[in-house]
């Protein structure tokens, strides 16, 4: 493909049954600032190969979707910050076509995985229903990409700064399962538990991969979301996080902020809030979710072994 390219590495892996996760992009140009987000994405490969697999981190590198990039791609992209398009689905044709440097989104790398044959995907937290959404009709593409792809994601639940109620409904009438691992509670981003229960609960790998397996033989659409609880040590109090996050999203209204910038400018906005405290909860989560999703990627290479 002329807008399509996976890297050597990645492709040998999936040519040989080696366990492959995929990772995101605009976790590092939108979701934390440099240096940190380049000592992130690196960590969270080295973690990845340190558990046997090989990780694919997807971005649009001048134009084109690449799956695998490498640590001079992912130093561009944390250098270059919010500058770089933040891409979805709908924005692949528009940055292909014109050569740009952009961040995948859960959306976007979901859809990439999809080309390239990667099964598991792990992200900090998925986008979903903003808070009003019932009115303003802010709801994230990553609940559609859910619905029609097949990769099963891993993340730390929806984003706190969501309507985790309104996000569930979203995921059930469009036929997501929703399994928290080792919870039966739906964590909340910087938070383990958010008030809503998670509709499936499984607390091995193993469990997770025989479902995922059994709902590609099923021939059902979509994927699954496996919703993985930020450590208790770097959990942050419930009251105190909504509180931050209830002024960031004040101050987005005031200044009339929405769409692809309303949820980097909250991060942004809440980790200053916070002195710094929830961009070191988010980088822990990453790495939670890694560990996770590379335990699934292995059962279901593990599958195909026998």
């Amino acid at each position: 493909m002329k807008y399509f390219t996976v890297s050597d590495e990645v492709r040998r892996a999936l040519a040989d049954n080696v366990p492959v996760v995929a990772l995101e992009s605009t976790i590092i140009s939108h979701g934390m600032p440099y240096p940190q987000n380049v000592q992130t994405a690196l960590n969270v490969e080295r973690i990845v190969r340190e558990k046997g697999c090989v990780p694919a981190t997807v971005a649009v590198i001048d134009g084109v979707l690449t799956v695998g990039c490498g640590s001079e791609q992912i130093e561009l992209l944390g250098r270059t910050g919010t500058a770089v398009v933040k891409v979805s689905r709908r924005d692949l044709p528009i940055v292909a076509s014109r050569g740009l440097l952009g961040a995948t989104t859960v959306a976007g790398t979901m859809y990439a995985c999809k080309l390239a044959g990667i099964e598991v995907f792990a992200t900090g937290g998925i986008g979903g229903a903003h808070r009003h959404s019932e009115t303003t009709m802010d709801i994230s593409a990553d609940l559609d990409e859910l619905q029609r792809t097949a990769v099963t994601v891993v993340c730390a639940g929806a984003k706190s700064i969501l309507d985790i109620g309104l996000t569930l409904e979203c995921l059930e009438t469009r036929g997501v399962p929703v399994i928290g691992f080792r919870t039966d509670d739906m964590p909340a981003f910087y938070t383990r538990e958010s008030g809503y229960k998670a509709p499936y609960r499984m607390d091995a790998a193993k469990e997770i991969a025989n479902a995922a397996a059994a709902r590609k033989d099923l021939g059902l659409e979509g994927g699954i979301l496996v919703v993985n609880p930020i450590p208790e040590e770097y959990s942050m109090p419930a009251d105190y996080i909504s509180e931050n996050i209830d002024a960031a999203v004040a101050e987005a209204d005031r200044l009339g902020i929405s769409g692809k910038q309303l949820t980097p400018f909250l991060l942004e906005r809440i980790s200053s809030l916070t002195g710094g405290k929830s961009l070191a909860a988010n980088i822990q989560l990453v790495y939670n979710n890694v560990r996770l999703a590379c335990d699934i990627a292995a059962e279901l290479c593990a599958r195909r072994d026998k």
